[in-house]
């Protein structure tokens, strides 16, 4: 982590409120915190995280750092639990969601409690316990149909899944809550973030855990489409640092805010897939020879995606330490050794 991040959490030991503890990204941010010696309550209902993400960070971390962590099993649906896990915290970094565009397409009132019914009880939660920063999770599929590249914050088209409507709404939300209450937010539009704990598991995995799990245990890989669609792979160390950007960032400037949060490049299918298999053939030599079959174009995607991240570089001062390469060297790394019993 960059060195002026290190220091302002070594300044002072906030309290902090992680939802979605137990997924990736959330599960992520936890160790983080309790690693740069801050209190942290978490929250997580376990429809999409897991346990052993909880065990991990503990053993990470260590049982004095674990002792400043209060971890709550509860869902963002319910207003009373929102209220509970808010009070007396300082920044809310909101993880807690239903990704993924499939997803969405086949179950949109599901998605739509969760990430809309449950976003907005969490900002009502959050403007009456007055916390200092409301972080929450945004997503490039926000850009629908626009076909500008690179992405630019204030350039987006019509959303083209329920997945996309939510996170459109769930920043409309934070707009009206920022100029009628005053609710200082930020909203971070993350670009295909990867890295480890990412489940490979399910008809919704993303494509580098699935295909990473694939490739270990000797099972084909399909690529939606023609392989040339192309997206902006963000490592999740970057998504981390700039949740503690966002949260801690003293330039009013910054406040009431979108922002992209990728690398600012952009790889196709068909070039990840060569990639993974070279990783993953160093310890599997099986996966060298392993070639991929194409399947469908998935229905709600976008065909190509690419971040302007400038916004973030210069009011965040964000900076990406990893970038696609270096991630996924410690992502099929972490993958393969999980993995070996498969």
């Amino acid at each position: 982590m960059h060195r002026d991040l290190l220091e302002l959490l070594g300044t002072k030991s906030y309290h902090w409120l992680v939802t979605g503890s137990a997924g990736f990204i959330g599960s992520h941010l936890l160790e983080t915190l309790l690693k740069c010696g801050q209190k942290v309550t978490s929250l997580d209902n376990f429809s999409t995280g897991h346990r052993c993400n909880l065990d991990d960070v503990r053993s990470n971390v260590g049982s004095n750092a674990w002792r400043q962590h209060a971890f709550v099993e509860g869902d963002i649906t319910d207003f009373a639990t929102c209220q509970k896990t808010c009070k007396n915290v300082d920044f809310v970094l909101h993880q807690a969601a239903l990704g993924s565009v499939p997803r969405s397409i086949e179950d949109p009132l599901t998605s739509h409690a969760a990430n809309i019914t449950g976003f907005l009880n969490m900002l009502i939660a959050a403007r009456d316990a007055k916390v200092g920063r409301f972080v929450f999770a945004g997503s490039s599929a926000t850009y629908g149909d626009h076909p500008g590249l690179p992405k630019l914050e204030d350039e987006i088209g019509k959303p083209l899944s329920p997945y996309a409507v939510t996170k459109h709404v769930d920043e409309l939300y934070a707009h009206v809550f920022g100029s009628c209450y005053g609710v200082p937010w930020i909203s971070l539009r993350y670009f295909n973030v990867f890295g480890p704990r990412q489940d490979p598991n399910g008809a919704y995995a993303a494509v580098i855990p699935r295909w990473t799990h694939a490739l270990v245990s000797g099972k084909g890989v399909v690529i939606n489409g023609d392989g040339e669609t192309s997206r902006d792979f963000c490592y999740v160390a970057n998504v981390v640092q700039a949740n503690l950007r966002a949260a801690l960032v003293s330039n009013e400037q910054a406040i009431q805010r979108v922002y992209n949060i990728a690398v600012g490049d952009r790889t196709t299918l068909n070039d990840l897939y060569g990639v993974l298999r070279d990783l993953v053939g160093k310890t599997y030599p099986v996966a060298r020879s392993a070639q991929a079959s194409h399947g469908p174009f998935r229905d709600g995607d976008v065909r190509h995606s690419l971040a302007d991240i400038g916004r973030a570089e210069n009011l965040l001062n964000y900076k990406p330490t990893h970038r696609l390469a270096e991630g996924l060297q410690y992502t099929v790394g972490w993958f393969t050794r999980d993995l070996k019993s498969v």
